[in-house]
């Protein structure tokens, strides 16, 4: 995984890791209220893992992981490697990144306030977001194509 994000997205990106740890569940629960307006998105999550609260710690802790590695997204292929399987076993498509995009960038916000999450903060996370996506949706491909 190499990085295509200018070193002024990647210094934003890394800035922000010490929020994301302290406030990253808080984040997280937040995008899944704004993603599960959609019931068809909604149906998409184990409910249990949600309601436990397990799934928005797993999805801070990797939220937490990228912003941590941006500039190393080597250190991060065994992880991405498995979220690509979860995605597939769960039936993630291409279309649903930006679902996820307009519900997490808002999310950020909301929870850290605009004085924290500027515009600057929030156009960087949406640049990395869409590397990222980028390069699980290639994986997912792989995958989905292997399975057919």
């Amino acid at each position: 995984m190499a990085s295509k994000l200018s070193p002024v997205t990647v210094a934003i990106v890394k800035s922000t890791a010490p929020a994301l740890q302290q406030h990253g569940v808080e984040i997280t629960t937040r995008m899944y209220e704004r993603l599960f307006v959609d019931p068809a998105i909604k149906a998409m999550f184990d409910q249990a893992a949600q309601e436990s609260g397990e799934q928005p710690k797993r999805l801070a802790g990797a939220i937490l992981a990228f912003a941590q590695n941006v500039d190393k997204l080597e250190a991060l292929t065994g992880a991405v490697d498995r979220m690509a399987r979860r995605h597939v076993e769960t039936g993630v498509k291409a279309e649903h990144y930006p679902v996820v995009a307009a519900a997490l960038l808002p999310a950020i916000r909301d929870v850290l306030g605009a004085e924290v999450a500027t515009d600057e903060v929030l156009a960087a996370w949406a640049e990395a977001y869409g590397m990222l996506a980028d390069i699980l949706i290639g994986r997912e491909a792989g995958m989905y194509a292997e399975a057919a």
